[in-house]
Parts: C-alpha cells; structure tokens; sequence
C-alpha cells in the first residue's frame, strides 16, 4: 500500500464558523417555536421550528468532528469505514469527512527516544479533560527526524567473545501508509529490526584488531574491528536496518555507537592482555632503538679510531649499553680507572 494524500482544503476555520452559526440558528429556532406555542398552542409554525431546533442541536455536533489542525511536521492517516481515503500532510486547520477516523497503532507505544518521555510532574499535572485531547492528538503521525536509544546489548564478536554494545538509530517517516498498514506496530518493529541488524553485524567484526578474519566477505584477511571501525561498522548497521524497514514507510537517517565495551565477566582479562600487548610493543619499540644507537656507537668510534676494541670488548660493551638503554632504572655507572686490558 502506497500514501496517498487527502485532497482537502485548509476551511476549517470557516466551516466551525458556519456551523457555530447554524448551531445559534437551531437554538434561535427551538427558542421562537416554544415562545409561539405559548402564544398559541395549535401554532404549526411553532411546532416545526421546536422540531427543527431539536433535530438541529441532535446532529449539529456532527461537523465539528471533521475539523482536524495540524502542526508543521505532523500527518494524519485517515479512513471512512475501514477503507484507506488518505493522508493529510501539512500544517493548517482542515475539514474532512466528520465520518473519517484517524488510525496509528503505534500511538501509545513509548520508546526510549526524543519526545516521547514526560516527568513525573508532568503525568500529575494532566487532568482528565486534557487526557481527552492528548488521545485525539496522539492519532497524529510525526514526520520528524527521531532518535530512539537501543539501549546496550550483549553479544559475541566473532571471536566468542561477549561484548556489550548500545546504537542511537535517527530516523523518521516517510510514506505513512506503510507505516501505518503494513506492520502492526512500527516503533516496536523499528526497535526489534534494531536489535537483530546489530546483532547480525556485530557477529561479523572481532572487538579488536584479529589475524586472518575477513570483516568484508571478500575472502581476504583485514584489519576490521568493532574498536577501529567504528564509522564502517555504524554504516553497516544503518543499511542493515534499512534494507529491514523499507516495507515499514521508515527512513534510517543515521547510526551511531554509542558504547562499546567488553562484558563484565572478560573485561579484567581482556584489560591484562591489552596491557601485555602494549608492553609488548613498547619493549619493542625500545630494543629496537638501543640496537640502532650501539651499532651507531660502534661506527662512530671505528671511523674517530679512537679506540681499538677486540671482539670479546666489542660484545661486553655491546651488552654493557643494551642494559643501560633497555632497563627500567637508570644505571649506576661505574667509573675504570685501571686499564681496559
């Protein structure tokens, strides 16, 4: 099913003004018809107008269920006994068809996203007649960007490992039609397509930077992670959700991950190996250093000839200045002052 928009007019205000009239005019009429009955009781001109005054004020609230104001960014899906008539999009104050009645299931569903979470002060501060319109304004579809948070999730990386993980979706309406008809609840169905487009993307890309997985599907080993990737995994994730609510009337305008961390049980262990990995590398980083300043050391003191070191002196200062550089402490020098021989 496909939207497709009521053609109405923006004459609400002067249908309500013409029936406030005609609602004046059957009380007027009921009012004249009692006062001639009483001047004389066999009046017929009396008698219809008490009775067109009565049908009058009977029916006469009738049109004023047709009148409909809408806000900018706001739509309401209309239908005349079950049947789809069409969508009003577009702020303004409209007149439709007093028999039409607006449909959104997903009007009472609260998700945890922008709008749609009042205080406490707020829910006391509502009285009952107030509670009559939030339900009639509820019925209207809103056609602006939103944000819902997903909350956090545990799942497997691809490697078993448990992570924990929350997405911000921005999204928003765009054909309400299919949001309304073709999926029983669209916020509920956005918020599951969620859970399991996260889930199906997450299962792809290991926490961190592993040897020989493939993350693009290309049957070649990368070096994509849920930690190094973030941009790529969140577009994924976007796509994912897309391609799941393109029949719901919805547009996934962003993805964004908004934590990521390991789960509690691993965490500590994960922490210990991050940390002997970076050891690792830095002790590295270090040998290879003092390695490159002794064989410079070596080379400067055979091109000055300042010295002339046998291979048995060469190796004992070899080690004597890895010790210094690759240490933890700074070393205790000890001063020669015999001969080196």
């Amino acid at each position: 099913m496909k939207e497709k928009i009521y053609t109405t007019k923006k004459n609400g205000m002067g249908i309500m003004l013409l029936n406030i009239l005609l609602m004046i005019g059957y009380f007027a009429a009921f009012i004249n018809g009692a006062i001639l009955l009483e001047q004389n009781e066999h009046n017929p001109i009396g008698i219809v107008l008490i009775i067109i005054g009565i049908i009058g004020t009977t029916i006469g609230w009738i049109p004023f269920l047709g009148l409909k104001v809408l806000r900018p960014q706001e739509a309401l899906v209309l239908t005349l006994f079950g049947k789809y008539k069409g969508t009003i999009r577009g702020d303004g104050f409209y007149y439709v068809n007093p028999f039409c009645s607006a449909v959104n299931p997903a009007a009472a569903t609260k998700l945890a996203q922008s709008g749609e979470t009042a205080t406490k002060q707020e829910v006391h501060v509502a009285a009952n007649s107030q509670a009559a319109s939030a339900a009639v304004a509820s019925k209207k579809i809103s056609l602006k960007a939103m944000t819902l948070n997903n909350g956090r999730q545990k799942i497997n990386d691809c490697l078993g490992n448990p992570v924990e993980i929350g997405i911000a979706v921005i999204w928003k309406v765009t054909d309400t039609a299919k949001a309304v008809f073709n999926v029983d609840n669209y916020k509920e169905y956005l918020s599951l397509q969620c859970d399991s487009a996260l889930r199906n993307i997450v299962r792809i890309y290991p926490y961190d930077v592993a040897t020989d997985v493939d993350t693009t599907g290309d049957g070649k080993a990368d070096e994509g992670s849920l930690r190094g990737s973030a941009e790529v995994v969140a577009e994924r994730i976007k796509d994912e959700i897309q391609s799941k609510v393109e029949n719901a009337g919805l547009e996934i305008i962003e993805a964004r991950i908004t934590y990521l961390a390991y789960a509690p049980e691993i965490a500590s262990v994960m922490l210990q190996r991050q940390q002997a990995s970076a050891i690792i590398d830095a002790r590295k980083m270090i040998v290879d250093g003092a390695v490159g300043m002794v064989e410079m050391a070596l080379e400067r003191l055979n091109e000055k000839q300042m010295v002339q070191l046998d291979e048995e002196r060469k190796a004992a200062m070899v080690s004597n200045l890895l010790v210094v550089l690759c240490g933890n402490h700074d070393a205790q020098p000890v001063v020669n002052s015999g001969s080196l021989y």
